[in-house]
C-alpha cells in the first residue's frame, strides 16, 4: 500500500481585534512572536511557521521589537517564518476590490522587502471569496491559493485541489481546507489522540484527495503559541503510523510537490466562492453594524475617486504627492478591512475603535482635498489676476457633462456663475442660509477691540456643465449681483419629474415610478419591511412565529422644484414592538418612523433616494423592498470587482440544507459591491447603493429587498434557525453589545435605475460613477474659512501660476473605465488601472499631451514593456503607467 505524506503546517491565525481589542492583540502580539523567534532559532528541526500571511502584525512587532528586526528578517528569508501576501485579511466581499489590491500591494512589497513574500493567495478564515482573486493573485505573480469556506462538496469531484477561475479567465491552483485551519492544532502522538481524532481526520482528507497521496494538515489556529513539541511529535509520529509518512512544512511546499508530481487534476471551479455547507458564511453578515460599511464605503471612494486622481493631477503640475499620508490612511482602513472588523462582529469597544479609525482617515483626505484644491486654485487665480473664480476638477478620464453639486459663498444673495468666455452656467440654489460674520480681534494703540464683520451667504448649488475636463479641471466667474440663479421652490404637486422618470405621489398613500419614454409604470415602488432578529453580530435569525411588518402607506410632505432638479419628501409611520419581548407578546408600542427624500436632476438616468430612520427598537431588522417591473426574476445580478455575478433569486441548495447537514441555511440573501438588478428582453430594474451591502429578490413579491439594518444585542448565540449548533467566534462567553442595537440617528441613500431595455452591464457602471461624484470643487473666497477646516490657516504656495483649464489624459473608449489612477510605488509614473465590464475585449489609447509613453505593468506596478494600445479583456482589466521619452523602465 503506497503511504500518504502528511504535510503538517504550523501556523497561528491572527485575529487584529474581534471580542477583544487591538491592544490586547498587539500585547499578545509581543509575547508570542517572542517566543516563536527563540524555537525556531534554537531548534533547527523546526521546518518553519505560518504567520497568517499578514504584514501587520509584522509591522506591529517591529514597532515595540526594533532590536529583532535582524533575527526576524533573516528567518524570513530563510522561509522559516512564512509572511505576506497581505497587510491585513481582509473580507473581500465588503470592500472595494481597489482596496483589495491595494492591501495585496502593501502587504507583497513589505514581505518581499523582510526577505520573501509567500507564494500563496492564503485565505483561511474570510467569510466568502470574491470572484476576482485567482486573477488578482496571478496579478501579484502568485502561482497557488489556499482557501477554507465558501465551496459545496458537488463542486469538487473529489478532490480538495482544483482550478479556480475569475471571470476574465485567469485561474489559479488551489487546495481547500475541508476541515478548516486547525484540524491538527493539538496534533500528539498519544494513543487515544491517535486513535479517536488524528487517524478519522485523515481517512477523511484521504477520501477527498482522489489524485494524490498528498494531505494538508493546517496545525494552528485564532492566536496560539508555537507548538515547540512539533519536531519530536512528528518523529514519534512517523515511529508508530506505518500508513503515512509526516513530514513538518509549509504551505509553499506543499502545493508545489502537490502539483509538480504529476498528479491530474482536472477540476475548475469559476467565480465567487459563497456555499454554506462546510464552514459558515454569515450571509448576513453584510448588514451587520450598517454604520461602519457606510462610512467606509464613503471613504473608499474619497481616496479612489476624489483623492488619488486629484493628487496625480496636482503632482504634474508641481505638487507633492501625499505618499507618507495616503500609507498612513490605507494602513488605517486595512485594519478596518479584516474580516470580523469590517464584518462589526465584535465588541462595542473594538467597533468603536473601528469607526473611530474611520473618521480619521476621513478627515485626512478631506485635509489633504482641501490642500490640493487650495494651492492649485490660488495658482490659477494668480495667472488670472482674478479672485472671483471656482474651480472644477473632473477625476475621470472622460469630459463630463451634466449635474455637479457645490457649496460658493457670496456677499448676496444673487449671483451668476459664467464660463471664461462668458457664458451663462445653468445653475439652482437647493439651499441657502445668511450666516453672521462674527467677530474679529484688532490690536489698537487703546488695546484690543472686537470689530462686527458683515454677513454673507452660503449657498448649495447644483451647476450643470458641459464637457468638463478629462483627468483636469475648468475655471469659472462668480459674478455677484448679476442676475440671479434658480432657486429650489416648494409646491403643491405630487409628482417629480425629469426627462426620463416621474415619481408620482397618489392619493391612497402610495408611490409609482413611470418611464416616460416607454410609458412603463411601477405601481407600489416603495415599502417597508420590520421583522424580528432573533440573532447575533454573525447571523440574522428568524423569531419563531413572528409576522412581517409592512409600511406601505406614506404621507406627502412636500415638493421642490426647478429646472435643473425636483424634490419629494414622504414620510413612512408605523407601530412596532420594542423588542423580542414584545414581538413573542405581539405587542407594539413604539413607532418606527422613516423620512425619504426622491430627487431627479436634470438628465440623470436614476432617481437618487435618501432614507433617515431615527432608531429607538431593539432586535430587528428593517429593509426596503422596491417593486420591479420584473415578473418572477429567475435571476439577479449584482457588480463584482470589474464585472457582474449572476445569481439564482432561490438557492438550489436550500431545499434540503439541514438534511445534508449544512453549517448555515444558504439562503439567497446575496452581497453587492455597488449595484445590484433584474432584467428581462423589456426591461432592466437596478439599484446602485453607498454603503448598502446586502439584497435579496423575492421572485414571487417582484421586489427588489435591500436591507438597510440590523440591530442585535449579543455577539454571539447558539442554535439559530438559520445557523445551527454552537454559536460562532467566542462560544463560551456571552458578550453583550448594545451598541449594536443601532439605537441612533442613521441615513441611507441609494439610486434606482428602470430602463424600458435590456441594457449593458457597462451602462451601469457608467451610471454607478456618475452617482458617486468622480469630481470635486474649489472657490477661491474669504468669507468662510470653516467649511474646509484648513482654509483658515497660512500654507505654502509650491505653484505660482497655472492656466484656467488643464487634462492630464483621456481615454477614448466609452466602455473602459478607470478604477486607480495614483503615484507609482516604483517611481513617479501616474499608474491608470483600466476595465472593461463587457463581453467582448476592447481596444482603448490614452489621448494626451503630458505623457509620451504607455508602458503596459501589473498589480504589483513594475514596469513591463511599452505599448501603442491598452488591450483590455472582457469583464477584466490592465494596469498601465504613463511616461515621457526615455521613461520606457
Amino acid at each position: 500500500m503506497t503511504s500518504k505524506k502528511v504535510y503538517v503546517v504550523p501556523h497561528s491565525h491572527w485575529d487584529r481585534e474581534w471580542y477583544f481589542t487591538i491592544e490586547d492583540s498587539n500585547l499578545l502580539l509581543a509575547e508570542n512572536m517572542d517566543y516563536l523567534l527563540d524555537v525556531l532559532e534554537t531548534n533547527p528541526n523546526y521546518h518553519s511557521y505560518v504567520f497568517d500571511a499578514q504584514m501587520s502584525v509584522i509591522e506591529e512587532y517591529l514597532h515595540v521589537r526594533p532590536e529583532n528586526r535582524e533575527r526576524l528578517q533573516t528567518l524570513i528569508q530563510n522561509k522559516r517564518i512564512l509572511v505576506g501576501p497581505w497587510y491585513t485579511q481582509t473580507d473581500s466581499l465588503l470592500v472595494n476590490t481597489e482596496s483589495i489590491i491595494r492591501n495585496l500591494l502593501y502587504g507583497t512589497r513589505m514581505a518581499t522587502s523582510m526577505g520573501h513574500s509567500m507564494n500563496i493567495g492564503y485565505l483561511p478564515d474570510i467569510f466568502g471569496q470574491n470572484a476576482y482573486l485567482p486573477s488578482l493573485f496571478k496579478g501579484f505573480g502568485m502561482e497557488y491559493s489556499i482557501l477554507q469556506r465558501g465551496v459545496y462538496s458537488d463542486q469538487l469531484d473529489q478532490d480538495l485541489n482544483f482550478y479556480w477561475a475569475s471571470p476574465d479567465g485567469a485561474s489559479i491552483k488551489t487546495n481547500l481546507m475541508m476541515l478548516g485551519y486547525g484540524p491538527g492544532k493539538f496534533l500528539t502522538s498519544e494513543q487515544q489522540f491517535f486513535e479517536e481524532k488524528l487517524q478519522p481526520i485523515l481517512d477523511k482528507l484521504a477520501n477527498m484527495n482522489q489524485s494524490t497521496n498528498n494531505l494538508l494538515l493546517p496545525s494552528g489556529g485564532d492566536q496560539v503559541l508555537v507548538r515547540n513539541h512539533f519536531p519530536d511529535t512528528i518523529e514519534a509520529l512517523n515511529e508508530k503510523d506505518h500508513q503515512h509518512e509526516y513530514v513538518l512544512s509549509d504551505y509553499e511546499t506543499f502545493m508545489e510537490e502537490t502539483w509538480h508530481e504529476g498528479h491530474s487534476f482536472d477540476t475548475t471551479i469559476s467565480g465567487e466562492l459563497i456555499g454554506t455547507e462546510r464552514s459558515r458564511i454569515h450571509n448576513t453578515i453584510r448588514s451587520q453594524r450598517y454604520d461602519i460599511k457606510q462610512l467606509n464605503t464613503i471613504v473608499e471612494n474619497k481616496i479612489l475617486h476624489q483623492l488619488e486622481p486629484l493628487a496625480t493631477i496636482g503632482m504634474e503640475l508641481g505638487l507633492r504627492f501625499p505618499q507618507e499620508r495616503l500609507d498612513e490612511m490605507w494602513k488605517e482602513l486595512f485594519d478596518v478591512h479584516a474580516h470580523d472588523s469590517i464584518g462589526g462582529c465584535n465588541s462595542d469597544d473594538t467597533n468603536h475603535d473601528v469607526l473611530m479609525r474611520l473618521r480619521k482617515v476621513d478627515r485626512m483626505a478631506d485635509g489633504l482635498l482641501n490642500l490640493q484644491k487650495k494651492q492649485m486654485t490660488h495658482a490659477i487665480a494668480n495667472k488670472l489676476n482674478q479672485d472671483n473664480i471656482f474651480v472644477l476638477f473632473n477625476t475621470k478620464p472622460t469630459p463630463y457633462t451634466g449635474q455637479i453639486k457645490t457649496t460658493l459663498f457670496t456677499d448676496e444673495p444673487t449671483f451668476q456663475l459664467t464660463t471664461m468666455d462668458g457664458s451663462l452656467l445653468d445653475s439652482t440654489i437647493t439651499k441657502q442660509d445668511y450666516l453672521s460674520g462674527g467677530k474679529k480681534v484688532v490690536v489698537t494703540a487703546e488695546g484690543d477691540k472686537e470689530v462686527e464683520l458683515p454677513g454673507y451667504y452660503r449657498s448649495e448649488l447644483l451647476i450643470h456643465v458641459t464637457e468638463l475636463n478629462p483627468m483636469g479641471y475648468n475655471t469659472f466667474f462668480v459674478n455677484q449681483n448679476e442676475g440671479s440663479v434658480d432657486i429650489l421652490e416648494e409646491t403643491k404637486d405630487g409628482s417629480i419629474s425629469n426627462q426620463t422618470l416621474r415619481v408620482d405621489f397618489h392619493s391612497n398613500g402610495t408611490l409609482s415610478l413611470t418611464n416616460k419614454q416607454s410609458g412603463q409604470k411601477i405601481n407600489d415602488m416603495i415599502q417597508f419591511e420590520n421583522v424580528a432578529d432573533a440573532g447575533d453580530s454573525y447571523d440574522f435569525s428568524p423569531l419563531p412565529e413572528d409576522h412581517p411588518i409592512y409600511i406601505k402607506d406614506a404621507e406627502l410632505i412636500t415638493t421642490y422644484k426647478t429646472s435643473g432638479v425636483e424634490t419629494m419628501d414622504v414620510v413612512h409611520n408605523t407601530h412596532v414592538p420594542r423588542d423580542l419581548s414584545e414581538r413573542s407578546e405581539q405587542v407594539k408600542t413604539k413607532t418606527l418612523t422613516i423620512h425619504t427624500t426622491f430627487e431627479l436632476r436634470a438628465s440623470e438616468g436614476f432617481v437618487r433616494v435618501h432614507h433617515e430612520i431615527q432608531n429607538e427598537v431593539k432586535d430587528h431588522r428593517v429593509r426596503v423592498l422596491l417593486r420591479t417591473p420584473v415578473t418572477e426574476p429567475q435571476e439577479s445580478f449584482a457588480d463584482q470587482g470589474f464585472g457582474t455575478v449572476t445569481r439564482s433569486t432561490i438557492n438550489p441548495y436550500l431545499s434540503n440544507w439541514k438534511e445534508r447537514g449544512f453549517k448555515e441555511a444558504p439562503v439567497s440573501i446575496y452581497p453587492l459591491e455597488q449595484f445590484v438588478g433584474v432584467e428581462n428582453k423589456a426591461t432592466t430594474f437596478a439599484a446602485i447603493t453607498s454603503g448598502l451591502k446586502e439584497y435579496e429578490v423575492l421572485p414571487h413579491q417582484d421586489h427588489l429587498a435591500l436591507t438597510l439594518f440590523r440591530s442585535v444585542g449579543l455577539l454571539g448565540k447558539d442554535n439559530l434557525a438559520w445557523r445551527p449548533g454552537r454559536a460562532s467566534g467566542i462560544n463560551n462567553k456571552v458578550v453583550y453589545t448594545p451598541d449594536a442595537q443601532m439605537q441612533k440617528h442613521m441615513t441611507f441613500d441609494y439610486a434606482i435605475c428602470f430602463e424600458s431595455k435590456q441594457i449593458e452591464k457597462e451602462t451601469l457602471f457608467e451610471k454607478t460613477q456618475q452617482y458617486n461624484n468622480h469630481y470635486v470643487t474649489y472657490q477661491k473666497q474669504s468669507l468662510n474659512t470653516f467649511e474646509e477646516r484648513l482654509d483658515r490657516f497660512e500654507i505654502p504656495y509650491p505653484i505660482s501660476e497655472l492656466p484656467s483649464s488643464f487634462s492630464l489624459f483621456q481615454i477614448d473608449h466609452p466602455h473602459v473605465f478607470m478604477s486607480v489612477c495614483k503615484k507609482s510605488y516604483e517611481d513617479d509614473k501616474p499608474v491608470v488601472r483600466l476595465f472593461n465590464p463587457s463581453n467582448e475585449m476592447q481596444q482603448a489609447s490614452v489621448e494626451t499631451d503630458v505623457y509620451h509613453i504607455t508602458i503596459h505593468s501589473n498589480l504589483y506596478e513594475a514596469d513591463l514593456e511599452p505599448i501603442q494600445q491598452v488591450s483590455v479583456p472582457s469583464k477584466g482589466y490592465e494596469t498601465i503607467k504613463l511616461g515621457r521619452k526615455g521613461e520606457t523602465r
